[in-house]
This record gives structure tokens, C-alpha cells and sequence, in this order.
């Protein structure tokens, strides 16, 4: 059976602009209600949300269903993609022992005064591939150890590490916010663009608002080092593997930056051949270059760097059916995720084509609120209201969208727009976010100390960052 799908330019809204702006404001509302309230998992309140919605704004029951399907497929392509293999690549690192070896040798070289920063740049480097949630717990004995060893509150390490994971979560490709608000916005074929301006923005955000506030707060907050993971067997965290043979092994310092630099590295070389190619250097339709940008693109360069990473480090560790469960394993956590973008931008869908967004459009252009301001805006209310930092960015950016397309953006405006959409996510996470309990619950903080440490920092990560996303957004 062959569906067809409705273009948002074959659809005429039946209501105004009042009615369609009070049927968003209804469905945010019901969507928090069902998220909240009744404890509805987030999938299924959006998709249940962007059918209502579908039905309530007049598209013709025949054209809801592939409406939303669409909006949820047109993302996935995407995400589902990016988000798998940045899922293995970063299993692969945690299993082998990458994640020790980069966070030893940093500190090494560093040296006891800089161990909170060679901590944060460790984390920095992992959660590239890794989200945060799992980067942050891999290296819990790595910061507890190294707490130990130097003394002083545990802030003073453990936050510029869980900074670092944050910022990268949020703000850079291939982790599915800043992927799926891309895909939303129309930049999905641009995402070396976004991941250049997530690292230019993330970078000095983390510097400011985790490593200098953590370092702050660790002076006037002492939380001892606490007793969790502690490590009993003098493995420093279980950093190393044990291979088929009982000997132990771990990767080297050059070979795990080099797998976590791979991908980076030909992200970069597509956008800078783009940008050539755009400004008449070189020939975009030559051969050499069509291959090289072929190489660079995002979901190419991590399949090259999983297969890398799957010989590298599978070979003298584990035998190829160890490896291939090693990379299985990866995919179960991520599936909720992926599918709860996806969802993001079924809604967002729904609101193109039913005319809400161009309506949310022109109400902006009328009080002459910028689009990234609105963006943030919302992005906080949605993330201060339900806590899921996934839910607020895909469905800010679902709602945004329309906005961006009428005012014929620049592709580095909307990246900086998913910048600051990635922000407003990141604001004061409290006891409705999963992070907060992560957090506090590890380091053994009571509510107020968490409130007043990790709240404060994520806040200040979120308008460090906003504040250079605008500017930078400003001198355009």
C-alpha cells in the first residue's frame, strides 16, 4: 500500500493565527501533562501529541498519519544512523580501557595543580562519542581516584568532567540533540557546520562555566570523595581488559586520541572542501574532491572510525564474535533516545504543515523577537517544565522551524540558532531531570548541596553559551 504525503504547501490552514497559536499552546501543555503527570514515557506522549495535534489544527484524517510518520522518518535518517555507530564507537573505548588510559595519561602529563583540567579535557576528548550519562559513570573511579590522590573536595574534579560530558552532549554532533534539532532546521547534510560551531562555542563555554566554576565552588563546598566505586582491586576503575589469554592489556594514549581525532578530522575536511568548493578554489564536481567530501560525510566518517576502532582495538583483545557483542551491546541504551527524537520531529512536522509554526512565525515578527532568542526561550521553558533536555530541544526545534525558514537564515545562523537551542535545554536541570539525581545520588549530595552546585553550573553552562552564540549571532 503506497501513501501519499501531504505537502506543507498543499495544505491550507482552516483556522487563523489566534486559533492555531492556542492549539501549540494546548499541545505543549498536554504533552507536559502527560510527561509529567501521568508518567507517560516521552515516545509515546509525543507521538500521541502530534496526532491530536494533527487532527485538532484540520489536516484531513487520511493525511494525518503520513503527516506524522514524514516528520519522524525524515529525521531518523538521520539520528538513527549517527547516534548507533558514536554509540559503538564510544563502547568500544569504554570496554578496551580508552577511557582510562586517555584520563591517566592527561593527568600525568598535566600534573597535580592542572588534574582537574586534564580530568576535563579527558572527558572533553570521550564524550565525543559517548553520551553523558555513561561517560560520567565510566569515569567516576577515574575522578575519585585522582580526588584521592590530590585531596580537596570532590567538586573540583568531578565537575569539570561532568561539565565536559554535558557541553558535548548538548552541543555537538554526533549526540542526537544537536543532530536531531539540525534535521529539524533543515541543516541535515551541514552537520560539519554545526559540529564546527558547537566546538568553537562549547569549548570556551565548558573553560568559563564548568572548569572555572568547579574549581570556584569545589574551595567553598567540600564534598569528601565518597566511598562508591571505590576501587579495591588497585585497578584504578577496571581501566584495563582482560584478554582471552588473562593478560592484561590496554590501549596506548596515541591510539586512543587518534580514533577520537579520526572523525573529527573528516567532518572537517568535508566542510572546509564545502566551503572551496562554494567559493570557487577548487572544483566541487572533480572526482578527487566529490571522494574526499564523501569521506568527510558525518555518518561515513564514523562508519570508518567504528571499523578502525573494531581492528584496532578488537584485535589483540577480543576475538571478532567478543567484538561483535561488544558493539550489540552499545545499541540497546541509545534505541530510547533515538526513538524520542524521532518523535521530535514527527511533532514538528505535524506543526509545519498544519500552519501552527508559520503562525508562531509571524507573532515573532511582530513584537520583533529574534528567532535564537525565541529559540532559547522556549527551549528553557520546555526544559525547567519536564526536565528531558531531548524533549525540550526537538520540540523547540519543531516549533522554531517555520520561523527559521521565513526569514531565509544563513546555514551558520541556524547553527548557531541550534546552539542556543541546545542552551536553553541545559538550563537549570532540578529533581525532573535524571542528570541531577546521576549526579547528586554518585557524589553522595544531599538536594540543596546538588541544587546549588551541579543546577548552578549547568544554568551558567547554558548562558555562558547563549551569551556567544547571540554575540557571535550579532557581528553576522
Amino acid at each position: 500500500m503506497i501513501t501519499t504525503v501531504l505537502a506543507q504547501d498543499e495544505f491550507v490552514p482552516v483556522y487563523g493565527t489566534g486559533p492555531l497559536l492556542l492549539i501549540a499552546v494546548g499541545a505543549v501543555a498536554l504533552l507536559l501533562v502527560l510527561i509529567m503527570a501521568l508518567r507517560l514515557h516521552a515516545f509515546v506522549a509525543l507521538i500521541l501529541v502530534s496526532l491530536l495535534t494533527a487532527l485538532v489544527a484540520g489536516i484531513p484524517v487520511a493525511d494525518a498519519v503520513p503527516t506524522l510518520l514524514a516528520g519522524f522518518g525524515t529525521t531518523l535518517a538521520s539520528v538513527a544512523l549517527l547516534v548507533g555507530l558514536g554509540a559503538m564507537i564510544g563502547k568500544l573505548l569504554e570496554v578496551t580501557g580508552g577511557a582510562q588510559v586517555l584520563a591517566d595519561t592527561l593527568v600525568n602529563r598535566f600534573g597535580e595543580r592542572h588534574a582537574p583540567l586534564a580530568l576535563g579535557v579527558a572527558s572533553l576528548l570521550f564524550g565525543f562519542p559517548i553520551f553523558f550519562d555513561a561517560g560520567f559513570v565510566v569515569f567516576l573511579p577515574l575522578i575519585f581516584s585522582v580526588a584521592r590522590q590530590f585531596g580537596g573536595s570532590v567538586l573540583i574534579y568531578a565537575l569539570p568532567s561532568a561539565g565536559a560530558f554535558a557541553v558535548m552532549h548538548a552541543f555537538v554532533p554526533p549526540h542526537p540533540g544537536p543532530v536531531g534539532a539540525s534535521e529539524i532546521l533543515g541543516l541535515g547534510t551541514d552537520l560539519g557546520l554545526v559540529l564546527v560551531v558547537g566546538l568553537l562555542i562549547g569549548l570556551p563555554t565548558w573553560y568559563i562555566a564548568s572548569y572555572l566554576f568547579g574549581r570556584w565552588i569545589g574551595r567553598r563546598v567540600d564534598v569528601p570523595v565518597p566511598s562508591l566505586l571505590s576501587d579495591e582491586d588497585g585497578d584504578g576503575g577496571g581501566g584495563s581488559t582482560l584478554t582471552r589469554t588473562g593478560q592484561r592489556t590496554a590501549p596506548k594514549f596515541g591510539t586512543v586520541l587518534s580514533l577520537l581525532l579520526l572523525p573529527l578530522v573528516l567532518i572537517l575536511l568535508n566542510t572546509g572542501l564545502n566551503t572551496l568548493a562554494t567559493a570557487g578554489v577548487v572544483d566541487g564536481d572533480a572526482a578527487t574532491v566529490g571522494a574526499l567530501r564523501l569521506l568527510g560525510q558525518t555518518p561515513v566518517a564514523l562508519l570508518i572510525t567504528v571499523l578502525v576502532a573494531m581492528y584496532v582495538l578488537g584485535r589483540e583483545r577480543f576475538s571478532r564474535a567478543e567484538v561483535e557483542k561488544i558493539v550489540n551491546s552499545s545499541l540497546g541504551p541509545v534505541c530510547a533516545i533515538i526513538l524520542i527524537t524521532g518523535a521530535g520531529g514527527a511533532f514538528g512536522g505535524v506543526l509545519r504543515t498544519s500552519g501552527i509554526g508559520d503562525a508562531l512565525a509571524g507573532s515573532l515578527s511582530d513584537i520583533g523577537l529574534p528567532a535564537i532568542v525565541a529559540a532559547f526561550l522556549i527551549a528553557t521553558a520546555l526544559r525547567v517544565a519536564q526536565g528531558s533536555a531531548t524533549v525540550a530541544l526537538t520540540t523547540t526545534a519543531g516549533l522554531i522551524a517555520p520561523v527559521v525558514g521565513a526569514q531565509g537564515l544563513s546555514p551558520l545562523q541556524i547553527a548557531l540558532i541550534v546552539i542556543a537551542i541546545a542552551c536553553g535545554s541545559t538550563v537549570l536541570s532540578h529533581v525532573n531531570d535524571s542528570g541531577f539525581w546521576l549526579v547528586g545520588r554518585f557524589l553522595e549530595m544531599d538536594v540543596k548541596t546538588t541544587l546549588k552546585t551541579w543546577t548552578v553550573m549547568e544554568t551558567l553552562i547554558g548562558l555562558v553559551g547563549f551569551a556567544l552564540a547571540f554575540t557571535v549571532s550579532l557581528v553576522l
